[in-house]
């Protein structure tokens, strides 16, 4: 057992602020309070809202909208993914039916109401984001480009 004052032999940075996965923790949490602030007027939470905003982002292209592309798109648990999708489906957000091309997907098609309620929500979590990044000011586009070099250099798949 280290004595007090050996924080240097216990952690591999001088202080917490020296730790970017720390950094990152912080900024991520006091962004998803304001983010869930926020959207929970609308009563949505912020999963449910990058998961609705990812059916209309993929929408666009024509293509058929799956639980799994829209996983792989939010790079969010396959099953939590599920679960969501399943509540947002309850509130007749989204329509999700048997795939036509793949019988063992579900395509996933927003509402009227949930089309309705994600534009409000876009709103919403565009001058969110532009509040909490203003401080960047033009560093914004640097920290972007930061934290899509960590995404591709991640690995991540649907399943962990």
């Amino acid at each position: 057992m280290n004595s007090p004052g050996t924080n240097n032999q216990i952690f591999q940075f001088e202080s917490p602020d020296n730790s970017p996965g720390f950094l990152l923790w912080q900024v991520s949490n006091l962004w998803q309070r304001k983010m869930n602030s926020g959207l929970s007027k609308l009563g949505l939470t912020h999963v449910q809202f990058v998961l609705l905003a990812g059916i209309v982002w993929l929408s666009k292209g024509q293509e058929t909208v799956t639980q799994a592309k829209l996983a792989a798109h939010a790079k969010t648990d396959i099953m939590m993914t599920s679960k969501v999708i399943r509540a947002l489906e309850q509130r007749g957000l989204l329509k999700r039916e048997v795939d036509s091309k793949d019988t063992r997907a579900k395509s996933l098609t927003i509402t009227p109401e949930g089309h309705d309620l994600t534009v409000a929500a876009i709103h919403i979590v565009d001058r969110i984001d532009n509040d909490f990044f203003s401080t960047l000011d033009e560093h914004r586009a640097d920290l972007n480009s930061h934290l899509l070099k960590i995404l591709a250099s991640s690995r991540y798949t649907a399943n962990g």
